[in-house]
């Protein structure tokens, strides 16, 4: 996986960091791109979606952003034509059955917790990175 292929909308600088130490550990030279409010990820992923932007592969989305909420981001790149086969899954820290059954009732992909160690951490992203691209066929590589 190449890190620069996932998009990381998320507000905190902490778990910004400590997310990107995390794809370093597992030998990524590149983290993932990074944007940090709801407004800020519209405006990045229109720029995508008109093709003046690299579209990434996968996008992990925390909830609870500034400006634009996650849940309207989220919403906003399912709706979106060019977008929506992006898989998009919730890295957030609420586990709140609301929370979940609105993402998933707007197509999110999967929906993680935020691990509290950064040991639990290193597991998710490697898991993920099982997952999204080792054994899920995405959307670019069939339509590239």
């Amino acid at each position: 996986m190449n890190g620069s292929s996932v998009l990381l909308i998320e507000d905190n600088p902490a778990d910004v960091l400590l997310i990107r130490q995390a794809f370093e550990s597992q030998g990524y030279t590149e983290g993932p791109d990074v944007v940090g409010d709801g407004e800020a990820a519209v405006s990045r992923l229109e720029a995508c979606a008109a093709g003046s932007e690299l579209t990434p592969c996968l996008i992990l989305l925390d909830l609870n952003l500034p400006k634009i909420s996650g849940h309207e981001v989220l919403r906003f790149i399912k709706t979106e034509p060019a977008l929506k086969r992006i898989p998009v899954v919730i890295l957030t820290s609420s586990s709140a059955t609301d929370d979940v059954l609105a993402c998933y009732e707007r197509y999110a992909n999967g929906y993680v917790v935020k691990p509290v160690t950064f040991t639990e951490l290193k597991a998710t992203v490697r898991t993920l990175e099982n997952f999204w691209f080792s054994t899920a066929i995405l959307p670019n590589h069939v339509l590239a």
